[in-house]
């Protein structure tokens, strides 16, 4: 098989495993909140920045509301996410960027996207495609790990990898591929205990079989 089969045979499995709707992880009713969503999810789970937004965002109404806050009570109000401190700073003046130099409104360039403070490649990627709808890759630590595995990406380097994904996958597919890996990365392909037996994707995973190969060499090396 070929990469360029196997890369088609990824794809046909996850679509078949998992859905082909855009779906978004992190519950917001704008754009500007999913933008402060993602960046409270650095090292956090999504489960626990869904449990803080509920109430931050009833609390700050709007992106006045963050640009004129109290740091320290904003840093209360997010300790839970951890790195409060940084995260505040940057959400703080994040907003106050928006309204000044942006009317409020959330850019959909990602050179502009990531100028904004506190902003990178991924985050700015999660506005392009759930907002916008632009093809984007998001690489977070599921995508990392398990594109690395399934022999997709070489590299550590969540650029690398953004660029190494764009040139193998379908342009339809980068938004999903974010969306079924993730799920994927939750339920089988966990990072401490995978469970490779019950795997949809194990007869494509280079990881996985090159293990199996390393088995049975060495089974027969033993047993001769």
């Amino acid at each position: 098989m070929t990469k360029r089969e196997r890369v088609a045979e990824i794809v046909r499995i996850l679509n078949e495993t998992y859905t082909t709707e855009y779906k978004c992880y992190l519950n917001h009713d704008n754009a500007w909140q999913l933008l402060i969503a993602t960046m409270l999810s650095a090292q956090c789970t999504d489960a626990r920045v869904n449990l803080v937004t509920k109430d931050l965002f009833v609390k700050y109404k709007d992106l006045e509301s963050f640009a004129n806050c109290d740091l320290k009570e904003l840093e209360r109000d997010i300790y839970s996410t951890g790195f409060y401190k940084n995260k505040a700073k940057n959400i703080k003046a994040c907003a106050r960027k928006l309204i000044d130099d942006y009317n409020g409104e959330v850019p959909r360039d990602i050179e502009e996207l990531t100028r904004l403070d506190g902003v990178g490649r991924k985050t700015a990627n999660v506005i392009r495609g759930n907002i916008y709808h632009d093809p984007s890759i998001v690489v977070d630590t599921h995508v990392k790990r398990i594109s690395k595995k399934l022999g997709l990406s070489n590299s550590d380097d969540p650029v690398m990898v953004e660029q190494e994904l764009m040139k193998v996958l379908p342009k339809e597919q980068w938004i999903l591929y974010n969306i079924q890996i993730i799920t994927h990365g939750r339920t089988i392909c966990t990072a401490r205990n995978p469970k490779c037996g019950e795997c949809p994707l194990a007869e494509v995973c280079k990881d996985y079989q090159d293990r199996n190969r390393n088995q049975n060499r060495r089974k027969k090396q033993t047993d001769s």
